[in-house]
């Protein structure tokens, strides 16, 4: 059965004295703990001569309720005594909770800490950016310093085996576009222009954003796990002591495969979403499959297929970069792989979605709007 520490008080010639018994552990102090908080009267001794066991939760108990009162702590056994003592070299006064600043200090301090962690943020992007241009011009100027064999790799895992889902999505949605915009058209009469729109903005836009977006959550966060997995295991320290340059071995290869293989992916998933809405075409608008992609190659100006060309490398650029980026700057444990991971896919679509709103205002002001 277990014992409980107990109290009881005594007065003798006015001198009150609070004798403790029973063993001062922290599986028995639960109930004393808080009787001698709520203890009221005055006490001149602190009897511990009943007292068996002890811990650090019973000294620290026993030193705080004699230190409150100003009483004396008697009759404790040597090792009671030493164990009180050691607690009272460690006690203080600080607040078990820090007192909170006002909401404007708060404020402030968070807007600071952001700032600060931005610059440092922008610094490190710098460097690594200009870290991979080095290892660019050092490539092209030795190019038997490119590593063939890890960027058909990567072209491969980029490009080719996102063949299928990159396909089914476009299809998809080139489906999604053709019978919402047949729905809408059909109020004014003009079913025969959902050739215009699924020709125009899947090939302008679309096509290459969604594209981009698959690519980021895919390939974009794959860069940064095998990346940071690396880091995490040192094997990328082991690389740069062999004199094996982690940027020429692992980065641009990632970085090239990207930039090679978007556009080639997003002039399929351009092509899958024609097929898709001619798929709708035939069978809802009663436009023939092979009418509607002649009707294409007449409406669709030829500068909508060039825009979506030209940002398709800058969008695979982006991802790998993203990528790439957080990938190396993994540290401390595993956790950290996956907040990178992450924040490489928030920050490639965030930046993909800003440039193509950058570029829509571009190539309208130049006229290929």
């Amino acid at each position: 059965m277990r014992e409980w520490a107990e109290y009881s008080v005594e007065e003798r010639g006015g001198r009150v004295t609070v004798s403790i018994t029973g063993p001062l552990v922290v599986s028995s102090i639960g109930a004393l703990d808080p009787e001698l908080r709520d203890f009221g009267d005055s006490v001149q001794f602190v009897d511990l001569a009943g007292v068996g066991r002890i811990d650090t939760v019973g000294a620290w108990v026993v030193h705080r309720f004699a230190q409150e009162k100003g009483a004396e702590i008697i009759g404790g056994s040597e090792s009671a005594m030493v164990l009180i003592d050691a607690v009272e070299e460690c006690a203080h006064e600080a607040d078990i909770t820090p007192p909170r600043p006002f909401a404007i200090g708060r404020i402030s301090e968070g807007v600071g800490k952001q700032v600060v962690e931005f610059g440092q943020g922008a610094r490190r992007n710098i460097g690594f950016l200009g870290a991979i241009l080095t290892s660019m011009a050092g490539t092209f100027a030795h190019p038997g310093r490119l590593r063939l064999r890890a960027l058909v790799r990567q072209m491969e895992l980029v490009g080719v085996t996102a063949l299928p889902i990159v396909g089914l999505m476009s299809f998809l949605i080139g489906i999604v576009i053709a019978q919402q915009g047949a729905v809408q058209l059909r109020q004014f009469g003009a079913e025969a222009f959902t050739v215009n729109l699924v020709g125009r903005i899947t090939l302008r836009e679309l096509g290459v954003l969604m594209t981009a977006i698959m690519v980021a959550g895919r390939s974009g966060s794959a860069f940064a796990a095998q990346l940071g997995t690396m880091k995490l295991t040192e094997e990328i320290d082991a690389m740069r002591t062999i004199g094996v340059s982690p940027m020429e071995a692992l980065v641009l290869p990632r970085i090239l495969a990207s930039v090679l293989m978007m556009p080639l992916l997003g002039f399929y998933a351009s092509i899958m979403a024609i097929i898709g809405g001619a798929v709708i075409g035939d069978l809802m608008l009663g436009i023939p499959f092979w009418t509607f992609i002649a009707r294409v190659q007449e409406v669709v100006p030829t500068h909508d297929f060039w825009v979506g060309m030209i940002k398709a490398p800058v969008f695979g650029l982006i991802v790998a970069l993203a990528g790439c980026y957080q990938g190396m700057q993994v540290k401390g444990n595993a956790e950290e792989v996956g907040l990178r991971t992450t924040m490489a896919v928030v920050y490639a679509i965030f930046m993909v979605i800003v440039l193509d709103a950058f570029f829509a205002v571009f190539f309208t002001e130049i006229g290929w709007g």
